[in-house]
């Protein structure tokens, strides 16, 4: 759940050409078949995950409910709406923020989600962090095998989940007091958590300890390598913390002893106040290589970085995006062997902002390990008109429909990809408004 900054100082930015590589995306023709996921009320922020047997499992966040919905289905099956997996977590406590989703390959599914509370003490309403846990990714009889706790209620915000094996981790920003990143481990695949080292304190003169001053995106464990890494955006130390959320810096930091201990890596600097997070930065690490796979958007291209060792260095960003996708934010990647889908909307507009901007879903796909692309259209029509911003909670009514991100995957079993993605043009509210709802893509060839 992005928050936007108020800016005590206004601040002239100058647009900035990137340096770039070579663009080298084509456009082709793959094919996709859509499903739209409708439900009376309504989901957007979509998220999927596919195990080691092809078994996928999807969540979004209810739209009119403080629910997280769940659906569940083999690869290109209409998925089977399961409930809301985050329903029952203890009294008086709602779910269906910020969920993320993970199928482990031990089988075990992981799901983490904000959550809701009134504290008698403050009498305010907290943020807090769940963990659920269903073994061999059972959903059945209204989730009864799943075990659900919760791990944090010091204010959170914008929780990752992902797993190693056993190993589990959860990231979550401190929003109470600032937006140090927290990361806590589970060694018995997700029924009990402990903190571990947070992932960008202490390195005062790489990060300005970055409170305030970043987006954290997803949080990966690799399987190769053991590693565990978190990519982020973040400011310019004294210069934006806590004035700007205009964050031109993209790291990843890694670990590589379970979180004991992490080291941050840049892998992109542009010009201080040009904002590569429109909205969250993208992480994917290919599970028979280890190589990494950065993404970002400046609102205007998403561009890519590679690195082949752990994330120490890496190639110079590659603009993804190509006619008619002329303007493109909310990049997520997926990684399997040569093969690299790096998904995002687009449009034909100049701007994210252009109130008459027509956007669709794309996917661009490499098949030489991101050397280079060719990008199709996924929806067989317009996911959204308009605005999207990307202000996080600051934005105008009608212009975050689509929330922060939506995702895809690639199936181990055919290496195709299957997307999840919000659409608001297919119901609407009694008012008139759109009702966003959620559709899956499956590629078919």
């Amino acid at each position: 759940m992005k928050r936007a900054i108020t800016i005590i100082t206004i601040v002239l930015i100058l647009t900035l050409a990137i340096p770039i590589a070579a663009h080298g995306t084509k456009t082709t023709s793959l094919s996709f078949t859509n499903i739209p996921l409708l439900r009376p009320d309504g989901n957007s922020e979509p998220e999927l995950s596919i195990g080691p047997d092809g078994t996928t499992v999807y969540v979004a966040l209810s739209w009119t409910q403080f629910f997280t919905n769940t659906w569940k289905a083999g690869f290109g099956q209409v998925p089977v709406f399961q409930g809301t997996i985050d329903a029952k977590l203890a009294n008086n406590v709602g779910g269906g923020g910020d969920a993320d989703v993970d199928i482990g390959s031990t089988g075990m599914l992981h799901v983490s989600t904000l959550i809701f509370f009134f504290n008698p003490q403050t009498r305010i309403t907290q943020l807090g962090v769940s963990a659920i846990t269903c073994p061999g990714a059972d959903t059945s009889n209204n989730f009864s095998h799943c075990t659900t706790q919760i791990i944090d209620t010091t204010q959170s915000d914008r929780q990752w989940v992902t797993s190693d094996g056993s190993h589990v981790y959860i990231s979550y920003h401190d929003s109470g007091s600032s937006t140090t990143i927290h990361v806590q481990r589970s060694d018995d695949d997700g029924f009990t958590f402990h903190r571990v080292t947070d992932p960008i304190t202490g390195q005062a003169g790489v990060t300005s300890n970055s409170t305030f001053d970043n987006d954290q995106g997803k949080l990966v464990a690799d399987s190769f390598s053991h590693n565990v890494y978190t990519i982020w955006a973040g400011g310019a130390g004294g210069l934006q913390k806590a004035k700007t959320a205009n964050f031109n810096n993209i790291y990843v930091t890694v670990s590589s002893d379970m979180g004991k201990t992490w080291n941050p890596h840049l892998v992109f600097s542009g010009t201080v106040n040009l904002a590569l997070n429109n909205v969250f930065p993208a992480l994917a690490v290919d599970p028979l290589s280890g190589t990494l796979y950065a993404g970002w958007s400046d609102a205007h291209h998403v561009f890519i970085s590679k690195s082949t060792d752990q994330g120490q260095t890496w190639t110079s960003p590659l603009a993804v995006n190509t006619s008619p996708a002329n303007t493109a934010v909310f990049p997520w990647i997926a990684a399997r062997g040569s093969t690299v889908d790096y998904v995002y909307y687009g449009t034909n507009a100049s701007s994210k902002d252009d109130q008459t901007a027509v956007w669709n879903v794309y996917m661009a796909q490499s098949t030489d390990g991101g050397s280079h692309f060719t990008q199709s259209t996924v929806t067989a029509h317009p996911n959204h008109v308009g605005v999207i911003c990307t202000n996080g909670t600051g934005c105008a009514r009608g212009t975050r429909n689509l929330l922060d991100l939506f995702q895809d995957a690639i199936d181990p079993l055919n290496g195709l990809a299957a997307i999840i993605y919000t659409d608001d043009t297919l119901t609407a509210q009694a008012d008139g408004s759109p009702l966003p709802q959620v559709s899956v893509a499956f590629q078919t060839a």
